[in-house]
């Protein structure tokens, strides 16, 4: 317990702060946790932190709303893809090259929040969702194999297809967690999520969640523009250093 208590002690506020931005926006906890996890240990012992308060939290926000089967039946094709992806870079994350990982990792990030920061939106017809649905599923799932994020493309994807709030707040959780479960299988195959890992993984959920009641309760007393910006321009310069350490 002694040798793990280090690891609980820095990744606590880490999650705390990540459950409070996706408290507050719906979305944001894999992405800072994994950017800031990977400050001070490699990709694939980030991503294996960030296991249990990960599936935790996007249960939560999976299920909490009356159109989980609507969207379950509309969404398999990309779910699948995920999975198929995830599978298909396993190597990447638990493989050597830590490096590559975190100049990817840092790139990712950097996308991501430029996307946030110029309002990028995309539209897709009812009619592409056939083969585009599993081809993004494919691509976040490879992704995800190489930086434990499971943001792109999924978000900018579920964004384009005309979902409500409500649905599209629980579109993120359902994808988030079954990245979350890929992403753990890989991991787990692996040796990159040992018993003791799983343990301070699961000591995470409590800050996590009370990060994400405490970003909850902020969610209507602040202009969710204002914090958006915020939080995408830190992550663009999170991304930019990440990616610079790596190469350089």
């Amino acid at each position: 317990m002694h040798d793990m208590l280090p690891t609980v002690l820095f990744a606590a506020p880490i999650f705390f702060l990540a459950g409070f931005v996706k408290g507050v926006i719906g979305l944001g906890l894999p992405t800072v946790a994994i950017g800031l996890l990977v400050l001070a240990m490699s990709p694939a012992e980030a991503a294996a932190l960030l296991i249990a308060p990960s599936i935790v939290t996007n249960v939560w926000q999976m299920l909490a709303g009356g159109e989980f089967w609507l969207l379950l039946r509309r969404l398999w094709p990309m779910m699948l893809g995920i999975v198929a992806g995830t599978a298909a870079g396993a190597n990447f994350l638990t493989g050597g090259n830590a490096d590559a990982a975190v100049a990817a990792l840092g790139a990712a990030l950097m996308i991501y929040a430029g996307l946030g920061l110029g309002s990028v939106r995309f539209k897709a017809p009812p009619h592409a969702e056939t083969w585009l649905a599993p081809l993004v599923g494919i691509a976040t799932g490879l992704i995800t194999a190489g930086t434990g994020v499971f943001a792109l493309p999924a978000v900018p994807y579920l964004q384009a297809i005309g979902l409500s709030r409500d649905q599209l707040v629980q579109a993120l959780g359902l994808s988030f967690t079954v990245s979350t479960l890929a992403l753990a299988a890989i991991l787990t195959r692996g040796g990159a999520f040992p018993l003791a890992t799983a343990g301070v993984s699961a000591l995470q959920i409590v800050p996590a969640l009370v990060g994400m009641v405490a970003g909850q309760w902020l969610r209507g007393r602040v202009q969710p523009a204002v914090f958006q910006f915020c939080f995408f321009l830190g992550l663009f310069i999170l991304g930019g250093h990440l990616a610079l350490r790596a190469l350089y």
